[in-house]
């Protein structure tokens, strides 16, 4: 059985059903095809059930990408503000979080069921749980076969995502019919990720296991710095402030192909050198000073790591001056990541050059469209990347 339609998208997630809709209420045929059951589990899941669909202030800045300018012009033509717009008109209550984080009051499921209602309003018909055994390029378009029918179309999107979380079904599909067509990928690596240490860094900080604290993480080499939470775990270190510079530090690939130590500023609130100076001739333990500040255990684990276990008094300059150093910028060199398990997204993907940034269109195949996170646009925790698929989902249903 022969299903003709304009329009095929491959890939029920964020991206797909933002560009499933527009084009359906484009007046388009448009069928969604998705190997879950389920539709929309990465939603679902984000923002610990609440799903952190965007966020206030999104710019391309907020992206990492081998082209930093690609998605500029997709998050101008569909912004936050547009997206805003479309959960409040459906009713959906929210707050800002943190830092322009945007969660809903409620569930995530509300936005599972908007986007389901904005298809339903375009007529978009659906293929689920459905396995693909190949796709081909015909006279016309594409012919897109599955394990009970083949579907033909005069257009083609991917919009099924990276490599990340692949308990929920993450697969490299997407790359694989990039490869098929001749198209450029820009090797995966997870993002948002926690980092693992060395045997010997994880044994110095074994008894802190469990400490967060608040702290400003960079990377050598980046100009990128976040003010977030570290978790410091039985594997390595976590939380914001390390998700955010993980995508730095694997970016790091994309240039001299040597990846570079991540810096912790362990006081960013404070001028660590006139803070420190003021308490110079103190007969205080600078494990004693720094717990005004810091975690108590950290502050006195950390000083014993660095064997300062006298009054700073007792301290010579050369010592005040490491102290400053590492305060300002604790050295950590990474062993690693904790995999696509634990990532909240993919780095690298669908090689953007090969791509029209106006709208996802492939520049050398007719037809063919990629959007979300297939592509090499990798946003910030935060809302970013749920904001580059309703972005990049939006301007290609505008064409499709």
């Amino acid at each position: 059985m022969v299903n003709n339609f304009d329009v095929v998208i491959i890939g029920a997630g964020a991206a797909g059903m933002m560009c499933a809709a527009q084009a359906g209420q484009r007046g388009r045929r448009v069928l969604l095809i998705d190997h879950a059951a389920k539709i929309g589990e990465r939603i679902r899941i984000s923002g610990g059930g609440r799903c952190n669909f965007t966020n206030l202030d999104v710019s391309a800045d907020n992206f990492l990408s081998q082209n930093p300018h690609f998605a500029r012009s997709a998050l101008s033509q569909y912004s936050q503000h547009d997206f805003i717009k479309l959960v409040a008109r459906y009713g959906i209550k929210y707050h800002e979080k943190t830092l322009g984080q945007l969660f809903c009051d409620d569930s995530a499921q509300q936005i599972i069921a908007m986007l389901r209602a904005e298809c339903d309003v375009g007529g978009v018909r659906w293929a689920q749980p459905c396995q693909i055994t190949a796709v081909a390029m015909t006279a016309d378009g594409y012919q897109i076969i599955t394990d009970d029918k083949t579907y033909i179309c005069a257009s083609l999107v991917i919009a099924t995502g990276g490599l990340a979380i692949p308990q929920l079904g993450a697969t490299p599909f997407g790359y694989k019919i990039a490869e098929q067509f001749g198209i450029p990928v820009i090797a995966p690596q997870p993002a948002l990720v926690p980092l693992a240490l060395d045997t010997d860094s994880l044994s110095a900080l074994q008894t802190l296991s469990g400490t967060s604290l608040a702290v400003a993480s960079t990377c050598a080499g980046q100009k990128a710095v976040f003010l977030e939470s570290l978790l410091i775990t039985h594997k390595g270190l976590s939380g914001p402030a390390v998700l955010q510079i993980s995508s730095y530090w694997q970016n790091q690939l994309y240039g001299a192909g040597k990846k570079q130590p991540i810096h912790i500023n362990l006081l960013p609130q404070l001028d660590i050198a006139a803070w420190l100076n003021a308490h110079r001739y103190s007969k205080s333990l600078l494990s004693h000073l720094l717990a005004e500040h810091l975690p108590k255990r950290f502050a006195q684990e950390w000083c014993a790591l660095h064997g300062w276990d006298k009054p700073l008094i007792e301290h010579g300059n050369k010592d005040i001056s490491q102290m400053i150093n590492l305060l300002s910028a604790w050295t950590l060199m990474p062993a690693g990541t904790l995999g696509y398990a634990k990532a909240e997204v993919t780095l690298g993907g669908v090689d953007t050059q090969a791509l029209s940034s106006k709208t996802m269109a492939v520049k050398k195949q007719p037809n063919l469209y990629f959007i979300g996170e297939v592509v090499d646009v990798t946003g910030w925790l935060g809302g970013y990347n749920f904001q580059w698929a309703w972005s990049s989902g939006w301007v290609a249903g505008q064409v499709v």
